[in-house]
Parts: structure tokens; C-alpha cells; sequence
């Protein structure tokens, strides 16, 4: 079975001010859903949440790849859709192009879209 590394902002680094009705305990409570219908759907997935600094985030990145070999990558709408985070999207594509040459990837819009941006690729 393909491993998958699944990379999103961690819930405590996000500026919730754009998002109304979103806080840090709803978006984690939405993380640690999306992340049981990965399980039991079988999926083996590793878990990087990052926070929004591209060389602290690139280094947690950097940490969990010894996990793979990964052959799918997810990566958030957090990371991807926010222009702030721009540098920080760059960062992890070239870290992950350069580390893990063929790997494929992948992205969500939302914590429950994760399974089938997943899908599409496994």
C-alpha cells in the first residue's frame, strides 16, 4: 500500500479573522475527523501539521520523511489558498520535489476533503 504524508497548518498558527465561524478547537476537532476516515479506510498516512514560518515549516517536513518512503503528498488549503503562505507552498514543493523525487501530489479544500483528494491519486 502507498504510504502518505498528509502537510496542513497546525490549528494553533492560524489567523482565524478571515475565516468567521472557524476557531482553532472546530478546525482541530475537523483535522482529528478527517484523520480517523483516513484510518479506517485503511490508509497509511503520517501527519505533519506546520505552522506558517517556511523554514521551521520545511524542517518539520524534513523530520517526517525518514517515516516514508511516501509515495502521495497532501497538501492543505490552508498552506496552498492563503496568499500570505505563498513562500511557505514553494518551500514544501521543493523540499518534497528534491527529497522525494516521483512522488505524487495532492490537495484538499477542506479537513473533509482530504480522503478524496487522496483517492484520486492511490
Amino acid at each position: 500500500m502507498t504510504k502518505i504524508l498528509t502537510i496542513g497548518l497546525h490549528p494553533s498558527t492560524i489567523d482565524y479573522t478571515g475565516f468567521p465561524g472557524l476557531d482553532e478547537a472546530t478546525l482541530t476537532a475537523r483535522i482529528e475527523q478527517g484523520d480517523a476516515a483516513l484510518r479506517a479506510a485503511g490508509f497509511d498516512v503520517v501527519s505533519c501539521l506546520v505552522g506558517t514560518d517556511p523554514d521551521e515549516a520545511e524542517q518539520a517536513v524534513r523530520e517526517r520523511l525518514p517515516e516514508g518512503p511516501f509515495g502521495v503528498v497532501m497538501i492543505g488549503g490552508g498552506v496552498r489558498m492563503v496568499p500570505e503562505h505563498t513562500l511557505l507552498f514553494e518551500r514544501l514543493i521543493n523540499v518534497l520535489a528534491a527529497t522525494a523525487p516521483g512522488i505524487r501530489f495532492c490537495f484538499n479544500t477542506s479537513p473533509e476533503t482530504t480522503i478524496d483528494a487522496i483517492r484520486r491519486w492511490v
